[in-house]
């Protein structure tokens, strides 16, 4: 059963685009925006990524860690950060563990082919690691204000 708003986040270790092996609670006390999304250098994931990447001070403003997670392997990850200066962690998902355990690891559709893929998700995790809010299916347009927007009020609360 893939975890959800209201549960906490499990423990699992993925390598970290700076070389490291990190879990999700090595970041207790600050929120985490924990977002999957499908491949490196493509399209859809650049724009949500420099969308991402340009509100990265307001994020950190409010105590939040921003975390993407998708199947590729750290080195890929690396190039994707270094073209576009990106200032947050990429976390290498290769055996879809954590993309499991979230659900967003799901068959998809394209071009007429099916195949094993990340569904484009973004988690919001406290800073006692439980999920207060989820977006699936998440369409790329608009969602890092809507993210930052919610956050905020969680800051005001």
């Amino acid at each position: 059963m893939a975890l959800t708003k209201g549960d906490y986040v499990p423990e699992r270790q993925l390598m970290s685009s700076t070389g490291k092996e990190v879990s999700l609670s090595d970041y207790k006390g600050k929120n985490i925006v924990l977002y999957f999304y499908p491949k490196d250098m493509t399209p859809g994931c650049t724009t949500e990524a420099c969308d991402f990447r340009d509100h990265h001070e307001s994020f950190q403003d409010l105590n939040a860690v921003i975390l993407g997670v998708s199947p590729d392997p750290v080195k890929k990850h690396e190039s994707f950060i270094d073209k576009h200066d990106l200032p947050f962690e990429l976390l290498a998902d290769e055996d879809h563990s954590l993309s499991e355990d979230f659900g967003v690891w799901k068959m998809k559709k394209n071009f007429g082919k099916e195949y094993m893929g990340i569904e484009r998700s973004t988690f919001l995790i406290d800073s006692e690691g439980k999920i207060v809010e989820e977006w699936r299916k998440v369409k790329v347009k608009g969602h890092v204000d809507e993210a930052l927007s919610h956050l905020r009020t969680l800051a005001d609360a």
